[in-house]
């Protein structure tokens, strides 16, 4: 079977070809209002200008307003069998054995935009956002650096996916520059706490789940029917200033460590997309028992224990099959003052222990209402490896070990670091990737 291919013409390493189709919000230029588009190789497919031109003929889409509006909510409201629709027709659009869009010469001016030439915004308006907690090799690491080896992970965290409600008003878009917060750090000795810029400031290298139809208040998600709320996938760096964290975290959990900034990429990948990519979570673990005998963290430890979800999740949570998808994430710092970014981080949202529809089902088991377009981090994205680790608290081991960037050293970022997250799964000669997610620090006020 031959593979697809647009008439658009992509390059082989594009993270936009013709298989993913990823959507977004833009403004073509400064003074144009929002509207809803799709990446394809280095353009974007305004989708306002396809659905004026009457091309959504399907049921479910004709005669839809949701790509004449400023965000994507109305259209991530629509659920699965609208996108797979909207979906088959801009692939079918965009194929180079369709003449419908490829022959038309005036419409292909005006709904094939350079990205280059473009803005790219929040894609949804995000009501909501909670952060999760759901990487063992991060939770250990991080029980490790603040309790000791001997009980670093609570049971609690066995049993469900932990997470804290976060603030979705600072939530901006790749390419925002990240102001260093202040607030209140550990005292020393019998002194009151010190109050300053943070002298710790961090990435996290995370994931975060789009919801696409919400559930009413009251009525929970079903595990087996979560990944029918889940529209798709953006990067996600959850900065964090871990000296402000570590001092106001106990009893209630992250406050001013963390609301002050949070960037997401600009494209949503959808479930459809990376469906190729997916694999069974449990037979990853198997992967991981494998090679933990020798994890740098100390051989045969008992702490290193990874076995896929044991104890067994309550039923509520148990998955006949737990599908996670083989996506790696790769983290870049360029120094201030230094023209190359320098790759500190490697790791894969295969990392997870709790899976996105287990996050999705146990925050509504309760009753919460989610809405389409609400935020679900997945939590700092660690893996066995020394190079695997997703924030610098745990490369840099809470400051004691500096990492060497050719020629620098960092244990935290530093005022004028740009940290670049980048995400892809890797097919049969083409890519299914998420482009960049970025933000330089500036200097406190």
């Amino acid at each position: 079977m031959a593979a697809l291919k647009s008439f658009v013409e992509v390059h082989a390493d594009s993270h936009f070809p013709i298989q993913n189709l990823p959507y977004g919000v833009f403004k073509p230029d400064p003074t144009s209002p929002p509207r809803p588009g799709v990446a394809i190789g280095e353009y974007v497919l305004d989708l306002s200008e396809i659905a004026s031109a009457g091309l959504f003929d399907g049921p479910l889409l004709r005669g839809s307003d949701c790509f004449h509006q400023p965000t994507l909510n109305k259209f991530v409201s629509l659920g699965r069998a609208a996108w797979k629709e909207a979906r088959a027709t801009i692939q079918k659009l965009l194929s180079s054995t369709e003449p419908t869009l490829r022959d038309n010469a005036t419409l292909r001016e005006k709904s094939l935009v350079p990205i280059s030439k473009v803005e790219l915004l929040v894609p949804t308006a995000i009501g909501d956002y909670t952060d999760f907690f759901t990487s063992f090799h991060h939770a250990k690491n991080c029980g490790i650096i603040f309790r000791g080896p001997e009980n670093p992970i609570p049971k609690n965290w066995y049993y469900l996916p932990i997470a804290y409600h976060g603030r979705a008003s600072s939530i901006v878009i790749s390419g925002t520059d990240i102001t260093r917060p202040r607030g209140q750090s550990f005292p020393v000795g019998d002194s009151p706490p010190s109050f300053g810029p943070s002298k710790k400031l961090d990435f996290e290298l995370e994931m975060a789940t789009i919801v696409g139809p919400g559930n009413p208040l009251g009525k929970s998600v079903d595990v087996k029917d979560a990944a029918d709320h889940i529209f798709g996938l953006v990067l996600m760096n959850d900065w964090s200033a871990r000296d402000i964290q570590g001092w106001e975290y106990v009893p209630l959990g992250p406050f001013l460590g963390k609301n002050f900034g949070t960037t997401i990429s600009p494209w949503i990948v959808t479930l459809e997309a990376l469906e190729p990519f997916t694999c069974d979570a449990a037979k990853q673990a198997e992967f991981y028992e494998a090679i933990l005998s020798w994890c740098y963290w100390g051989p045969n430890s008992q702490s290193c224990n990874a076995a896929f979800q044991d104890p067994p999740p309550l039923p509520y949570l148990a998955e006949k099959v737990s599908k996670i998808y083989d996506l790696s994430l790769e983290v870049q710092i360029k120094p201030a003052g230094r023209e190359h970014a320098i790759v500190v981080t490697k790791s894969n949202l295969k990392n997870l222990y709790w899976t996105l529809t287990q996050q999705l089902a146990h925050h509504t088991v309760n009753g919460c209402n989610l809405n389409p377009g609400d935020l679900l981090g997945t939590g700092t994205i660690s893996g066995p490896e020394p190079d695997s680790l997703g924030c610098l608290m745990e490369l840099s081991w809470n400051g004691q070990r500096p990492l060497s960037l050719n020629g620098v050293t960092r244990t935290f970022l530093e005022d004028g670091d740009e940290v670049i997250f980048s995400g892809v799964c890797k097919g049969d000669g083409y890519n299914v990737g998420f482009g960049t997610c970025s933000g330089k620090v500036l200097p406190s006020p």
